[in-house]
């Protein structure tokens, strides 16, 4: 047994059940996410809005503030954020998806805490706006961090690199939407056979969508580092700008997909089918 097993052999080998309802009430809130982010620029397609510029995680979450009791939903949707972050370090320190300490396995438990951590700044913007009923806006984020990458020693290659990563993870998205991978995700014994396959048409629809989005936002990254340029970055809101220039049928296809794997990540969070869940 190598020390890094026996350093894993001294963690619980299963989450308190704390944990478990903090990780389902985490897939909860980031469906309701995606699928107010999907409506809103599904909205923007259909009214030729170019650009579709507020159509963001953010902008979907303010929209939250609208409704009745809209403090306490973004109270939730934070809560939820986090619980699904605690979950994410959950599985990687307990293995409860027994990939394993072998380099493939470590890969996957070092994923799911990138997973977990991508959410950490929409957690942090949601219980904001709970508290205080505003928070800062931080859309330069990107641009800021990749000034500061390009100011380093061959910081347009690094840029470069990490756009190639993303565009990999973007695509690595859509093999796990057509291989199969996805029926592990959601258990199917309360689900009818018609229900089970409506939820992985949608998980496969989803799963792609979000893939693309990742994937032009990976392309906006490789072209900062070409042009050493820090505002050619871009996030999910230039992501839909560029797809809304390619033609609104392309932006309302994603949009659809991004609403799919919303109800998608609702049917997760009632009948996971995680190991330890």
């Amino acid at each position: 047994m190598s020390a890094l097993d026996t350093l894993l052999a001294t963690i619980p080998s299963s989450p308190s059940s704390g944990v478990k309802a903090l990780a389902k009430l985490g897939f909860a809130a980031i469906g309701v996410v995606y699928v107010l982010m999907g409506v809103l620029a599904l909205l923007a397609a259909v009214a030729e809005q170019r650009g579709a510029q507020h159509a963001d995680r953010e902008e979907a979450v303010r929209h939250l503030q609208q409704v009745p009791g809209g403090s306490v939903l973004l109270g939730l949707i934070a809560l939820g954020l986090l619980g699904y972050i605690l979950w994410r370090f959950v599985q990687a320190l307990l293995d409860t998806e027994g990939k394993g300490s072998s380099l493939k396995g470590l890969s996957f438990r070092f994923w799911y805490v990138c997973s977990g951590l991508f959410y950490s700044g929409l957690a942090i913007y949601a219980a904001k706006l709970a508290l205080r009923g505003h928070a800062d806006e931080d859309d330069d984020t990107l641009t800021t961090l990749a000034a500061k990458i390009l100011s380093w020693p061959g910081g347009d290659w690094l840029l470069i690199v990490a756009g190639v990563v993303t565009i990999f993870i973007g695509l690595y998205q859509g093999y796990r939407a057509f291989s199969g991978r996805l029926e592990s995700d959601v258990s199917a014994r309360r689900l009818s056979a018609t229900q089970s396959r409506l939820v992985y048409r949608a998980a496969q629809v989803g799963v792609t969508a979000r893939g693309i989005v990742v994937g032009i936002i990976g392309y906006f990254f490789v072209q900062a580092g070409q042009q050493s340029r820090a505002g050619a970055v871009g996030n999910t809101d230039e992501a839909f700008d560029f797809l809304a220039a390619m033609g609104q049928p392309a932006l309302a296809a994603v949009a659809v997909g991004l609403i799919a794997y919303g109800l998608y990540s609702l049917v997760h969070a009632r009948y996971p089918l995680l190991r330890g869940l």
